[in-house]
């Protein structure tokens, strides 16, 4: 997933912003620049994004700016239809006859942009790369499944024995096996994920270690290549051009340019006066007038991307580490008034860790936790001590155009739990997950995810595994984890549902995370382009945009 930016993780893409982690990953994109005033290409579509937290290495993005900018560049093995079912793209064929030894055949006529074919050995050396942990690479999670994984990974202060996963076999230029350490039927839905993306032979030196500039200038495969190095903290737009050699035909435009925000209200502003081209969402206050605005310029549908609020229940201060709190605090919400006034009617409350977009939600499913009762959450907000914690804190990331409803809760709380609350914004999104990351934030923060790839597993391994790639609260149950192993290793989709929602269970009893409310995509675009499409995983499809 992605953690997202806005309102994604996002994620990717998204887990985020809701950009997504992942993913992410959700809902709200972050930041941004000065926008109208970075350089660019002067035939490039506009489009705008928060700073990605690293540079543009498929391995070590988790978050949907970056993972935007990425899916321009690279394609994968499979791909998702609007309807989110995965097809190969790259993949010919990804057979097993035990979900556990798999077979991947390629393609032919995929090539890199310096003109190299893409062959199965991109994809070992891409994936053995990113699953050692000493790469560091933020997708490593998603290669735990894998043979050999647990020798590149021993743990915290000990020495990988190995280099590569022993699950991995090229047969031969379009032929590699993937041996899992046990049976996962969703195996190939992941695949798509942009973690699982190939590099080529020309992305790393001696010993498979990557170039260091590859980052800020990476050679990819998709419809769209890199037009000049792109210095992250620096450069307020990373532009790309068409790919001409593309295999599956040209793009419909000849240049994309991200143009990156740490303020939303900015970008919105950059758009109206047709300085920017497109945004995959619009900040919470323009929802409501932008449908008039825009008319069929308008995009509202909608998303997999779930908002949250979450506690580091681990390393956080003793407010985030009492299920009881977490749960009168959620009981404290008035998520409807939130999604009617502050989204203007575009958000659902939400009721589940797993989205309706995906099989496996149940309605109601959170029950009393997440309804809406101050006289019960005060009540056990007292019995667990909490009125005797001297503050609440909620951070945001401030360039996802997340103050309006994280005041609204903070409000929520101090109304309805006499609790001393207090909104604490960080400027980018890549900080508060940096700081997360390295344990350094104690109080609760605004979080979001967006789906990597269709299923219900995406929405829990990675945010709540042990281990997990943006678990982010450092909950851990081996109870939760064997449950996934059992749902992974079923025969059938619904055997294995079963098994993901007792596991969702679990953590709705421990509220690691407060699930708040359902995303939709509220988008727009300008009078320069048309044919604007975003899919539920919020990917702009920038291969058929065209020029109006």
């Amino acid at each position: 997933m992605r953690v997202t930016k806005g309102a994604q993780i996002v994620t990717a893409t998204a887990l985020l912003a809701l950009a997504v982690a992942a993913c992410g990953g959700s809902g709200d994109t972050s930041s941004s620049s000065s926008g109208s005033a970075a350089a660019g290409n002067a035939s490039a579509v506009r489009v705008e994004i928060a700073e990605p937290q690293h540079d543009l290495i498929p391995g070590n993005t988790t978050e949907t700016s970056g993972a935007e900018v990425l899916n321009a560049l690279f394609v994968g093995l499979v791909d998702y239809d609007a309807d989110k079912k995965p097809f190969n793209r790259i993949a010919e064929s990804i057979e097993s006859t035990d979900s556990t030894t798999w077979t991947i055949k390629l393609k032919d006529g995929y090539k890199w942009h310096n003109g190299e074919p893409v062959v199965a050995q991109n994809f070992v050396d891409s994936w053995n790369y990113t699953a050692n942990g000493a790469n560091a690479q933020e997708g490593n999670y998603f290669f735990g499944s894998i043979a050999g994984y647990d020798e590149l990974n021993p743990g915290e202060g000990k020495t990988p024995s190995a280099t590569t996963l022993t699950g991995l076999k090229v047969v031969d230029d379009k032929t590699f096996t993937v041996q899992l350490k046990n049976p996962f039927s969703g195996f190939p839905t992941m695949l798509g994920y942009t973690a699982f993306s190939p590099l080529p032979k020309a992305a790393f030196e001696s010993e498979g270690k990557l170039k260091a500039d590859f980052g800020s200038n990476p050679i990819g495969n998709g419809p769209f290549k890199i037009s000049k190095p792109w210095k992250r903290g620096t450069d307020q737009t990373i532009s790309t051009v068409r790919n001409e050699e593309f295999k599956e035909g040209k793009a419909k435009v000849e240049a994309v340019d991200f143009k990156i925000y740490t303020d939303l209200a900015t970008a919105f502003n950059d758009l109206r006066a047709g300085n920017l081209d497109i945004m995959d969402q619009l900040p919470a206050e323009a929802i409501a007038t932008a449908k008039q605005e825009f008319g069929d310029r308008y995009i509202e549908q909608p998303s997999s991307g779930i908002g949250y609020i979450g506690f580091p229940v681990v390393s956080g201060a003793d407010y985030a580490k009492n299920a009881d709190i977490r749960k009168a605090i959620s009981m404290a919400i008035d998520r409807k008034t939130i999604t009617e006034t502050v989204f203007s009617g575009t958000r659902v409350p939400a009721d589940d860790f797993i989205s309706p977009v995906v099989a496996g939600y149940r309605q109601g499913a959170c029950g009393e936790a997440c309804t809406y009762d101050p006289a019960k959450a005060k009540a056990l907000f007292q019995q667990a001590g909490g009125d005797k914690m001297s503050e609440i804190v909620i951070g945001y990331n401030g360039d996802g155009g997340h103050k309006e409803w994280i005041e609204a809760i903070a409000n929520n709380l101090r109304t309805n739990l006499g609790a001393k609350v207090t909104p604490k914004p960080v400027e980018k999104f890549a900080t508060i997950l940096d700081d997360l990351g390295a344990k350094k934030w104690t109080g609760s923060f605004r979080m979001a995810w967006i789906m990597d790839y269709p299923s219900p597993e995406n929405y829990l391994r990675p945010q709540f595994g042990s281990g997990g790639s943006s678990n982010y609260s450092g909950f851990k149950s081996k109870e939760f984890d064997d449950l996934l192993t059992k749902a992974d290793a079923a025969k059938t989709l619904d055997e294995g549902v079963k098994y993901y929602q007792q596991a969702d269970d679990l953590v709705l009893k421990e509220l690691p995370y407060i699930p708040v409310y359902f995303y939709q995509t509220n988008g727009a675009y300008s009078q320069h382009v048309k044919n604007v499409k975003i899919d539920p995983f919020e990917r702009i499809d920038l291969f058929n945009v065209e020029k109006a």
